[in-house]
């Protein structure tokens, strides 16, 4: 199990996993005063947490999938990347996509939190690539099952 250093400014506990087979800590919405998003309005809210990863590891941010289902709610830019070497405050980029304005209050729970590890390459510029049954198809070229 890989060991994170991490910073709690919130008054809430740190994110941990709910069930033992989870790959994502929910995260929590550190706010002095509600905050209210409009329909198609977007805000940025603090957590309070300060992450410093291993070369090496990412922290992935995602929706929540109750909070996209039933009120609309989801991430600008999904999933968030959090690199190695940011050492910022953790905040999470909500945008409502329905109707209706929907308030944010302190402590709830409002994106997950995945730690990756991942890979840095090395481009190698070539003329031609190796040919593959599928090819160049994109979208829906695989058809339907």
């Amino acid at each position: 199990m890989t060991t994170i250093k991490i910073i709690n400014k919130s008054q809430h506990a740190l994110p941990n996993y709910e069930t033992a087979q989870s790959a994502g800590m929910d995260l929590r919405a550190n706010l002095e005063t509600s905050v209210t998003i409009g329909s198609l309005e977007r805000a940025i809210i603090p957590t309070g947490l300060y992450l410093e990863l291993p070369d090496g590891y990412e922290a992935q941010i995602r929706p929540r999938s109750g909070l996209a289902a039933k009120k609309g709610i989801t991430l600008l830019n999904s999933p968030g990347t959090i690199d190695a070497d940011y050492r910022g405050e953790i905040g999470v980029i909500l945008v409502n996509l329905s109707k209706e304005p929907f308030t944010i209050e302190n402590g709830e729970r409002i994106a997950q939190m995945v730690i990756a590890q991942y890979e840095q390459i090395e481009w190698k510029p070539v003329e031609i690539l190796s040919e593959t049954s599928r090819g160049e198809g994109g979208f829906g070229s695989t058809g339907h099952k």
